[in-house]
């Protein structure tokens, strides 16, 4: 089923500092700062998407086993609705916002927050979704403004390939660039200085990269993966929480760093949920899921002995499938009940098609197990009534959640994605892809005409800090014992607020603020 893997042609490492101030340069010239600038590559990397799409879907199929549907759906339309909600929000996006919550005294500085682009950015990719996981925070890097280096995996080689050619053909190449190789190449552009290094990947590689940018005070967003618990209570529609959790360990062969780890079943209805999830895969499968283009590989050997490894050392009981070809880097939806969370199944995050169950007493021990599992998850799972998911919600962090589903949090353009502590720091999709990429960039203009009412800032300061304390300060709205009191002041100030009325009460006051002041201050 998988074709030959072919040479990719890598980047020579002797060039790559080249490319990089090459790159930078360019960004100092400003030619990326336009906004028709920017829609325009946007404009064309859309279509050398869509150009190319049939190519990027047979690389996908060579690289992963995966399917013209999950190609399609996961990785090419994703990626062109991602690009086409940016060029039709880019305009409001990078609108200068005027401040909020600014005091009244302040208001004729005419605060504002600029959206500047951070400069010259480094995009490296994973195997996983090697196309919709490299284009997408692309796509948010050309909206705001920025010049950019891309790597994508090794590990997807043929992806590799097509996506290169989208970028080298379509884009302006003084702006945009791909870099191509492993560790060596890869280590050679973390040597480089960047005004934002963005990685999608495991932990481990994180970790170096979040060491790496610290050395040279770079920021970074990690999208990283979890061990993500799913939570069945014994009030949960069990068929539903079945067939939907079933799903979120087929798409990909299981390799989403968003599906879950693994699910914790109240004692109740763990026999339901078995039955269920064995009908459910022969509703999705009725052929077996070894030859249909519906179901994919594991990527490589190496993650498929990773694999095999947990399977080898877990404690559990084979439930559902357990079939593994290792020619073809096959392995079958493998449902596993364990009885200890310190399975070898949940040591570390499986990133396949592996689905351990872990029987529980009550809702009050699933929670505790998930916390201490992994405190801070990419993703939470919980099925139940709304009383119970929501308990789960509260007591339980992670960088998302789907209540009643599988991971479709992350399965949306518009909403913002990324983890909390070590399942990723930062986020993204949406706008969200368009403000990790920008400087929020506070500026105010101040009137030649109110110097006199600022000569209170300058010294001598005998006499002044009173006055300048009046300018502005905000004062408390409740006692000492953390009551809070009426204030009319605050009242009238309040009156209109977010209306065109409201707005212009609120200047009137500004300008009668700015006469007294004046006067006051001489």
């Amino acid at each position: 089923m998988m074709a030959s893997v072919p040479q990719l042609k890598f980047t020579s490492k002797d060039s790559i500092p080249g490319i990089v101030n090459g790159v930078r340069s360019i960004f100092h010239t400003h030619k990326t700062k336009p906004l028709e600038f920017r829609l325009v590559q946007l404009r064309k990397l859309y279509w050398g998407m869509i150009d190319n799409q049939d190519a990027l879907a047979a690389a996908c199929k060579q690289d992963l086993g995966k399917g013209h549907f999950e190609a399609y759906l996961g990785e090419l339309d994703f990626c062109t609705q991602t690009i086409l909600y940016c060029c039709n929000n880019l305009e409001k996006w990078a609108k200068d916002e005027t401040a909020k919550d600014i005091p009244l005294a302040n208001k004729l500085l005419f605060p504002k927050i600029r959206k500047d682009p951070l400069g010259c950015v480094l995009i490296i990719g994973p195997y996983n979704f090697p196309v919709n996981l490299l284009i997408c925070p692309f796509a948010g890097a050309i909206a705001a403004g920025n010049t950019a280096v891309l790597k994508p995996s090794e590990n997807a080689p043929n992806v590799a390939v097509v996506i290169q050619k989208v970028i080298e053909e379509n884009l302006d190449s003084s702006c945009y660039k791909v870099v191509q190789g492993a560790v060596p190449e890869t280590t050679a552009l973390l040597e480089q200085k960047w005004d934002k290094i963005f990685y999608t990947g495991g932990v481990t590689v994180g970790t170096i990269i979040a060491k790496k940018a610290a050395e040279t005070l770079t920021p970074v967003t990690l999208e990283l993966g979890g061990r993500n618990p799913a939570i069945i209570t014994k009030n949960a529609d069990i068929r539903l929480a079945a067939r939907r959790l079933l799903w979120g360990k087929i798409v990909n062969a299981g390799q989403v760093c968003i599906s879950q780890n693994y699910t914790l079943v109240d004692k109740e209805v763990l026999d339901q949920f078995v039955a269920e999830t064995k009908t459910a895969m022969k509703e999705y499968y009725p052929n077996g899921t070894r030859n249909t283009e519906d179901f994919g590989r594991i990527i490589n050997d190496r993650q498929w002995q990773r694999l095999k490894k947990m399977m080898d050392e877990s404690k559990g009981k084979i439930l559902m499938g357990g079939e593994m070809d290792e020619s073809d880097k096959y392995i079958e939806p493998t449902m596993i009940l364990i009885d200890s969370q310190t399975d070898s199944l949940l040591a570390d995050e499986s990133f396949g098609p592996l689905m351990p169950i872990l029987p529980v007493n009550n809702l009050d021990e699933a929670i505790r197990i998930a916390n201490e599992v992994h405190d801070t998850p990419l993703g939470l799972y919980p099925f139940g009534n709304k009383k119970e998911t929501d308990r789960c919600l509260r007591e339980i962090r992670s960088g998302g959640a789907s209540v009643n589903d599988a991971w479709m949090h992350g399965a949306l353009v518009t909403m913002p994605f990324g983890g909390i502590g070590d399942s990723g720091q930062g986020n993204y999709r949406g706008q969200a892809s368009f403000d990790c990429f920008t400087h929020r960039r506070s500026i105010i203009s101040t009137p030649s005409w109110l110097e006199g009412m600022l000569n209170a800032r300058y010294p001598p300061y005998d006499g002044k800090l009173a006055k300048m304390r009046s300018m502005g300060q905000a004062k408390p709205n409740f006692d000492r014992d953390g009551k809070v009191s009426f204030s009319l002041v605050s009242y009238v100030l309040s009156l209109g607020a977010g209306s065109k009325t409201g707005g212009l009460i609120r200047y009137a006051l500004v300008l009668l603020a700015a006469l007294g002041l004046r006067q006051y201050l001489g």
